[in-house]
């Protein structure tokens, strides 16, 4: 270790040797890129695009496709279904539960997100929508979602009226059951014990409070070692459950919740440095479930990750909420042809959203073939350690959300790419988005209980988020060894430490003696000089220091850069600082003027001719910052709140 940590050193960049594997309470398998044709066997055809959310008014058609199940808190009696009258189906407690959202939306309006205007709802929009539910419980026979996801079929769906759902089935459920002891395998890491496909499907709520295991396990096992090739799932079967649809009946997200803590808790976290654990790892899991499609309600309260979509080609996620889980909001792991829209997401020790090792389908491709493979639009992420995170989250389209009110507004990187195909990352497009106020101090002391965080600033006093990676307090946005990005045209205000951060991650510290063993990582090559990471990126018309509204609120640094050697073609252009021009900008380094360009100098402005000299200084901070993982402030002083600029 002592001559990796030298020559990190020489390097200048420490990213990896200190990084620990996380401690997650199962071993994640080898991931593949699934196949992005449209799969015929099924009728309509599976994956190879992004579907459509059918609307809640079509669940009571018989014309399909498919059949819809029906999940309410409280179950009718076959009596009462049948004949009952709307007065005695009103006091059933899923109607019960839309009266109250419906009240509350009609004196107030509701929200999706939280950044934006409550949406106003009319007497005949809710008295369409409450009819719509009283026909519902007639055909409700379930009050557990995973009994109905079981019982579904391709082109099924399921529609969840009102209410919490805790599963207590799923809870009851054993984890690390020896029933599938014999099923685990050997991952990316050379690690066994890895849950497999096969672990899944035979254990579905082994790990998942609710599971969608959309195929059959395949005849022939997975290749060990993994293949280093990831196009293609090895052990595929045929479709069992795709164009599955999990649906909330309410009149917004916050009126079907599903539960993995406590109810009490709220869409709150658990007080204090080490929370209890929750009933599972992951609130809702879809595997392998190409066309799948999530709607209109909120996962709280789960051990890793809220919502995980994995090895599934064509899914859409709309007017969903995350709260409180203890990794990522919202995982999507080799996902092509997804969609991610109008969500809001909170309260992740790591990431609200997260789209990991992304089809990497442009700067992979030829030009002709070029798509982005996942979008990700109209999203609020808030209170994380990050905004948004994606290792390895190639060709993915961020548009039109608002990441505010975290530690690190966003994040997209390769220095934690072991078992994250794509390397290096590449080619993401961010765009028309909103980063601010990006201020949250994870590292204080927990909270405890009855004790809330805010304000954010020097005088917040503790943080009810568990930190689980380290990140610079008060930054906007950064890129860590990314290539061939595009940034434009957004804007960033009061982020107090960094507006944004480019910086490289050399293959030595990815595979190699402190990362994966290169063979098993497809273009990580540790004897590489320069590097692979860090090429391209390109910084153009965005807003810095003033929100859209043109007030004005000051980066502490609206750009900085490592500027590593003989890194090329990474530019600043066209953007604008505090005042509307570029003479506000405030950048580090500080290049020198050049041909063509006037005081005062900024960092390169020209893509074809900017190259990287080296920054001893940008070097000795992410050396010393990412090799800390006891997040003490006497060290890196990431972990301490800037003072406001």
């Amino acid at each position: 270790m002592a001559a990796v940590e030298e020559e990190a050193r020489r390097l200048g960049l420490g990213l990896l040797v200190a990084l620990p594997a996380f401690a997650l309470a199962h071993i994640e398998r080898a991931s593949y890129w699934p196949d992005p044709a449209p799969d015929n066997s099924v009728t309509p055809a599976a994956g190879g695009s992004v579907p459509a959310v059918r609307p809640l008014g079509t669940a009571l058609s018989k014309k399909g496709p498919g059949t819809t199940r029906v999940v309410c808190a409280q179950v009718p009696s076959k009596k009462v279904r049948k004949h009952g009258s709307v007065r005695k189906l009103s006091k059933n407690a899923s109607i019960k539960a839309l009266n109250k959202g419906l009240k509350s939306a009609r004196a107030n309006g509701y929200k999706l997100r939280d950044s934006q205007p409550a949406i106003p709802v009319g007497k005949k929009q809710a008295k369409k929508l409450r009819k719509v539910n009283i026909k519902l419980l007639r055909r409700c026979r379930y009050n557990s979602i995973q009994d109905a996801v079981t019982a579904s079929g391709n082109n099924d769906r399921v529609e969840i009226m009102p209410g919490i759902y805790t599963e207590p089935k799923s809870r009851a459920a054993p984890t690390h059951d020896p029933a599938c002891a014999n099923l685990v395998e050997t991952n990316d890491h050379g690690t066994t014990g890895a849950l497999s496909y096969k672990y899944q499907a035979t254990c579905p709520n082994d790990q998942n409070l609710i599971a969608v295991i959309g195929r059959e396990p395949g005849a022939n096992p997975p290749p060990q070692p993994p293949s280093v090739d990831r196009h293609g799932i090895p052990d595929l079967g045929p479709c069992i459950r795709c164009n599955l649809q999990i649906q909330g009946t309410g009149i917004s997200p916050d009126d079907v919740i599903v539960d993995g803590g406590d109810p009490a808790l709220g869409d709150g976290g658990a007080p204090g440095a080490n929370p209890p654990d929750y009933a599972k790892d992951v609130g809702i899991r879809a595997d392998r479930a190409d066309g799948f499609v999530l709607d209109n309600l909120k996962i709280r309260h789960v051990n890793e990750h809220a919502v995980y979509v994995t090895e599934t080609d064509g899914f859409h996620l709309d007017r969903f909420k995350t709260a409180y889980a203890k990794e990522y909001g919202l995982l999507t792991f080799v996902a092509d042809h997804s969609l991610v829209e109008n969500c809001d997401a909170w309260g992740s020790g790591d990431a609200g959203l997260y789209p990991g090792a992304a089809a990497d389908t442009w700067d992979a491709v030829p030009p002709d073939q070029r798509r982005r493979s996942n979008e990700i639009r109209n999203c609020d992420s808030h209170h994380n350690a990050a905004g948004y995170s994606g290792t390895d989250g190639n060709a993915v389209w961020i548009h039109n959300d608002n990441f505010y009110d975290n530690t690190l507004g966003f994040t997209t990187d390769v220095f934690t790419a072991p078992g994250h195909p794509g390397f290096p990352q590449d080619s993401d497009l961010i765009e028309n988005n909103n980063f601010y106020s990006n201020n949250f101090n994870l590292y204080l002391r927990p909270c405890n209980a009855g004790e809330h965080p805010g304000p954010y600033g020097p005088n917040q006093a503790c943080s009810d988020v568990v930190p689980t990676v380290p990140e610079p307090v008060g930054t906007g946005l950064w890129i860590a060894g990314g290539n061939h990005n595009v940034i434009r045209n957004n804007h960033f205000w009061d982020n107090w430490r960094r507006g944004t951060m480019l910086f490289a991650v050399p293959d030595q510290f990815v595979c190699g003696p402190a990362g994966v063993d290169p063979s098993l990582l497809a273009g990580c090559d540790p004897t590489k000089s320069p590097p692979s990471t860090s090429y391209n990126n390109q910084f153009y018309g965005n807003v810095m220091g003033q929100a859209p509204d043109g007030t004005k609120a000051r980066n502490g640094l609206d750009f900085w850069w490592d500027n590593y050697a003989s890194n090329t073609g990474n530019c600043w252009h066209d953007n604008t600082g505090i005042n509307g021009d570029r003479a506000s900008l405030n950048t580090f380094p500080s290049m020198a003027p050049v041909a063509n360009q006037s005081l005062p100098g900024f960092l390169p402005e020209d893509c074809a001719s900017s190259i990287g000299t080296g920054g001893p200084t940008q070097e000795a901070e992410l050396l010393a910052c990412f090799a800390d993982f006891t997040f003490d402030v006497n060290s890196c002083d990431w972990f301490r709140t800037p003072p406001k600029p």
